[in-house]
């Protein structure tokens, strides 16, 4: 049976959107509208807009209490394209209010990076009528949280193995919070990891990127609702460093660095972080660890450490 297309009445679409770029500021209106989201992919968390806002060159608008969300597609930096809107107004109006704008600044009615879990749902907005390319390489990693705090069971005895590594050579070892107070340090520890800690990306635009953001946060941390751990080891020097953003059931793992002439030290910040973060809000289930970025050692890093779920990401372009 063919996809009938929703009516949508004037009234939504004769408030044109107007976008702009998000700033510090903006984080007290954003962030309750991305908790609206039912999709547990890191583009709907702060960290998945914040630290990506000149690469992907993010403008936001809020309109009828609904997030929109403008930048470049994943697929094609050239592209502009759309998030799929999160909030109060039915997908359909949302969807409707997006084709309304495009047609106003003759652009392409894209989105990117639409979650698997909602790709019906704007199938069904769109009347069936759209290309859907899939972008496996921006696919996020899901895993179980009780999981990774433990390193609990036979799939996890080689990380298991390699933090007991870390705590018999670093017995005097702490988990310290991310402070204002330490963050400088944090930031020198990740200017000196740098030239040991880049993941081997095709695009090395990406990891370099990745690690101005990093130390952009780090340098700004007052300004973002974060939470971070510093891994101090023997002498009390940094060994690693993980930042976190948590969103309902999920801990978003935005940053996570190490050193890698400590031996564990990868294992041992995951995990004790986790742990310290699952005890901080019992109510966490989840922990995504984001992409790939199509990075094939990077991939087999996070396969190796069984994700619940893979979640996959669409490029959908609207036909008229």
């Amino acid at each position: 049976m063919p996809r009938i297309r929703p009516i949508i009445t004037t009234a939504v679409i004769s408030d044109p959107l107007t976008f702009r770029r998000p700033g510090p500021a903006d984080i007290a209106s954003i962030a309750p509208l991305l908790e609206a989201s039912v999709s547990r992919t890191c583009d709907y968390s702060l960290g998945g807009i914040y630290m990506w806002i000149d690469y992907f060159k993010y403008e936001y608008a809020i309109h009828r209490d609904t997030l929109f969300i403008k930048g470049h597609a994943e697929s094609d930096p050239s592209a502009t394209a759309f998030m799929l809107p999160v909030g109060a107004m039915p997908v359909a109006e949302a969807v409707e209010a997006v084709r309304c704008h495009c047609r106003a600044t003759a652009t392409a009615p894209l989105f990117s990076a639409v979650p698997a879990d909602r790709l019906d749902e704007l199938l069904d907005a769109a009347g069936g009528r759209a290309d859907v390319v899939p972008l496996p390489d921006w696919a996020d990693y899901l895993y179980d949280i009780g999981t990774l705090a433990t390193l609990s069971g036979k799939r996890m005895m080689r990380k298991r193995n390699h933090f007991n590594r870390f705590i018999a050579a670093n017995p005097d070892y702490r988990l310290q919070p991310l402070t204002e107070a330490n963050s400088r340090e944090a930031l020198a520890f990740m200017t000196s990891a740098e030239p040991d800690d880049k993941p081997d990306f095709d695009s090395a635009a990406i990891a370099l990127y990745e690690y101005d953001q990093s130390r952009h946060v780090l340098d700004h941390l007052e300004a973002y609702p974060f939470e971070g751990a510093l891994l101090r080891g023997a002498g009390g020097e940094i060994a690693a460093l993980a930042v976190g953003e948590v969103i309902g059931e999920v801990l978003y793992a935005h940053i996570e660095k190490m050193r890698h002439d400590v031996p564990g030290a990868g294992a041992a910040i995951m995990k004790l972080f986790c742990a310290d973060m699952q005890r901080r809000h019992p109510a966490l289930r989840y922990v995504n660890r984001e992409e790939d970025c199509g990075d094939a050692g990077l991939r087999k890093a996070k396969l190796d450490l069984h994700p619940l779920a893979i979640l996959h990401k669409y490029d959908v372009r609207l036909k008229d």
